[in-house]
């Protein structure tokens, strides 16, 4: 995600991208704009949380963002692409193969084992078979659940049913990764685990976007996009204030010790 002054230029390609993006429902004789004049990039690599209160604005931008709804004005773009216009057929190509989805609530199927699960998103374009499958064991293994392949979730915590989900978004080389919430039912370790499996993909190029209400989950993301009433409020770029967090202790210790 790219601050409004960039101070060196970015050369990462563009992954997800609202052009002037509106989108208002009418409800009754009132017009709501849940979003109105949102424009943003996230590129390759990018570790990006959106929050705001309720009535923000979030949900509908995760809605656009995932290919479930469409801007009223303007463009989203996927790829360099702008997938708005796209009819409904078109539209589910790109949720299927283009994003990796990690819900709160996991959406796993009970009744398939760890290795079934993550073949799902690729038994719907007819890919399962010895390909398939070693891709998942190896997806599985770097998640930390190799030895699970045959459990089904109802045998694994939520931390590792979690870790499931996050492994089966991964199946089809998505552009981004989309959670939503994907802490929200975890307890506090648990949450920190998944954190961390965030951090560790990071070296894998993997483009993550993060819509949250917490803010211990949003300030371990590289930028925080702040709404407000269906604008960008602001954009906090979180390793700015790392750095001056970490300058300020040094100081500190420099100075106790003079």
């Amino acid at each position: 995600m790219q601050p409004s002054a960039p101070q060196t230029p970015d050369f990462r390609p563009i992954i997800a991208e609202f052009v002037d993006v509106h989108r208002h429902y009418v409800m009754g004789e009132n017009v709501v704009k849940a979003l109105n004049g949102v424009s943003m990039q996230v590129r390759k690599g990018d570790y990006l949380a959106i929050m705001g209160r309720s009535g923000s604005g979030k949900s509908t931008m995760l809605n656009i963002l995932g290919g479930l709804d469409r801007p009223t004005t303007g463009e989203y773009r996927v790829g360099g692409r702008d997938v708005s216009k796209l009819d409904d057929d078109a539209l589910s190509d790109v949720r299927g193969q283009e994003i990796g989805f990690i819900f709160q609530s996991f959406n796993l199927i009970q009744q398939l084992t760890v290795l079934e699960n993550l073949e799902v998103p690729l038994f719907y374009q007819g890919r399962v078979g010895a390909e398939s499958r070693q891709k998942a064991e190896y997806l599985a293994e770097r998640v930390g659940l190799g030895g699970r392949l045959e459990h089904k979730p109802m045998e694994l915590s939520g931390g590792q049913q979690q870790r499931v989900a996050i492994a089966r978004a991964l199946m089809n080389d998505p552009l981004f990764l989309l959670a939503d919430e994907a802490t929200g039912n975890l307890d506090s370790n648990t949450e920190q685990e998944i954190l961390n499996l965030f951090d560790d993909l990071r070296p894998d190029g993997v483009t993550i976007v993060i819509v949250t209400h917490n803010p211990k989950v949003a300030e371990r993301a590289d930028f925080t996009l702040w709404l407000k009433d269906g604008q960008v409020e602001k954009l906090v770029d979180n390793r700015t204030a790392e750095r001056d967090a970490a300058r300020a202790a040094g100081a500190s210790a420099s100075g106790g010790h003079s």
